[in-house]
């Protein structure tokens, strides 16, 4: 198995890319990386790994550019190339960190959708309080929606949930102002009908104040507000630390108070961390595109090389594409 990744994408590229990439070949057998970027910086990281192989570039898409233009225009790109060698058929998965929406178009331009999926999810798994975590698309790969979509999500997202991570019966949810049937806009009330109509465990509506609570394995919604809820979670996660750590270290007292809870404040911001469940998966493409967090550490960046191994070894992409062609063809016998 091949994964690609943009070693030039991200705040700590390519030092922790490149880490993250190390510490994976290490642990999986028969996984090759190819590490695409700046040669110079890279060569001195890599160590003489016959597992990672490097192809140079100096030409990179920053945060600032307009994706689809980028896509485009930058051919050399370090996204770009990456996403060349999944087109290829070099790479089985690719990998991140840099521009979201560029590598959205690369992931469309390039590697294609799969076939009956009318437009991909960005979807990441998000942390419980029960620490099981559920899957959250979409999130931002598309600002508007259509009912068929957010069912085309829920497959998606089921699929994932129950070959990856393991869940034999996902609990699906959509992400709504009320619990009750019949709440929402046109949009929600069309596609709680479309999945409640489906074969999949739908559990209905899910409110924004539930999500951290484990109601669902997968939840729903379009990009608009995915992409709010998911920014007011991570706000509010790392609001309410900063206030803890102002709390505890204005006095001497809380200052001896936080040195004996140390230790126990480490491990309950790490189950806050998303990204220690991987990326957030591109769902809905020909091959599986994940895109690890912009300030990724080498922690980070593993956790999305596991992820994409996962997805690879579990062929999440054609179970997908079958599942979606059970629908279109009963949809057509009716």
């Amino acid at each position: 198995m091949n994964i690609a990744i943009d070693a030039m994408g991200g705040d700590n590229a390519p030092q922790e890319i490149v880490k993250g990439a190390r510490d994976a070949v290490r642990h999986f057998d028969n996984l090759s990386i190819t590490l695409i970027g700046d040669e110079g910086q890279i060569a001195p990281l890599v160590e003489n790994d016959p597992s990672l192989e490097v192809i140079h570039t100096k030409e990179v898409i920053t945060s600032e550019d307009e994706p689809v233009r980028a896509v485009r225009r930058k051919k050399n790109a370090s996204l770009v190339l990456m996403a060349n060698e999944v087109k290829e058929g070099l790479a089985d998965a690719c990998i991140s960190a840099g521009n979201t929406g560029a590598l959205m178009s690369a992931g469309l331009f390039i590697i294609g959708r799969i076939k009956g999926i009318d437009r991909p999810a960005l979807s990441p798994t998000l942390p419980t309080l029960d620490e099981s975590g559920f899957l959250f698309l979409d999130v931002g790969a598309n600002v508007d929606a259509k009912p068929n979509h957010l069912l085309q999500y829920a497959i998606m997202g089921s699929t994932y949930v129950k070959n990856v991570r393991g869940v034999d019966n996902p609990r699906v949810g959509l992400l709504n102002i009320g619990t009750e049937e019949g709440k929402g806009n046109e949009l929600t009330k069309k596609s709680y009908e479309l999945i409640r109509d489906s074969e999949l465990n739908f559990v209905g509506n899910v409110e924004s104040r539930d999500l951290l609570n484990g109601l669902a394995d997968v939840v729903v919604t379009d990009g608009f507000t995915g992409n709010i809820a998911l920014k007011t979670v991570e706000g509010t996660a790392m609001n309410m630390f900063s206030m803890l750590k102002q709390t505890l270290t204005a006095t001497m007292k809380t200052k001896f108070a936080a040195s004996l809870v140390k230790d126990d404040l480490k491990r309950l911001k790490g189950r806050l961390d998303y990204s220690e469940y991987g990326g957030a998966g591109l769902f809905g493409l020909s091959a599986p595109v994940i895109k690890a967090h912009g300030s990724s550490d080498a922690r980070a960046v593993y956790n999305a090389i596991k992820q994409a191994v996962h997805m690879v070894e579990e062929d999440v992409t054609n179970r997908i594409a079958d599942k979606i062609s059970e629908v279109d063809v009963k949809e057509e016998q009716s």
